[in-house]
């Protein structure tokens, strides 16, 4: 094996990653699909917002009009912005897991936790039906991902390269 002398300035070849193995294309396209029900989810929440006021009316029917104004406007200003970054964090973490990045499955499996935990408290809002659906095939995409990135073939792609 030729090896680069120190000051020639040669640097050694980057070791080879072994092909993507199909669980994690599987846990990408899965990642993608996060992606697209996400946006979906922004849609189909911006296009409900009218049900919002409504619904909030309802949970807490002692709130004045004002106190309901204001909680609607705090509630559409948090989720859409959150719903955004969510939509990147799909997105960078399809893009890392299919680079082969380890933090990117703990990092999505981290998530995951944490968005289990958001489905939890979205049962708990005022929401409509129809979001509610959405909310739980984002969820479902996130368990196929994170199932699918832990698999036993999944392993050898996310380890750390050796020279």
């Amino acid at each position: 094996m030729h090896q680069p002398h120190p000051t020639s300035g040669e640097q050694p070849p980057e070791p080879q990653r072994p092909s993507m193995p199909s669980s994690v294309q599987n846990a990408v396209r899965f990642m993608y699909a996060g992606a697209g029900l996400t946006a979906l989810e922004l849609i189909v929440y911006l296009v409900t917002i009218g049900s919002l006021r409504n619904a909030i009316h309802k949970t807490f029917p002692t709130y004045s009009a004002a106190r309901v104004h204001q909680v609607e406007v705090t509630s559409i200003a948090f989720t859409t912005v959150y719903l955004v970054i969510t939509i990147g964090l799909w997105l960078w973490m399809a893009r890392a897991s299919a680079a082969g990045r380890n933090y990117a499955r703990i990092t999505g499996s981290v998530l995951f936790g944490l968005n289990t935990l958001n489905v939890l408290l979205q049962l708990a809002r005022p929401h409509a039906s129809v979001a509610l659906v959405v909310i739980l095939l984002v969820w479902l995409a996130g368990l196929g991902a994170v199932i699918m990135l832990w698999r036993r073939e999944s392993g050898a792609y996310f380890s750390p390269r050796t020279p």
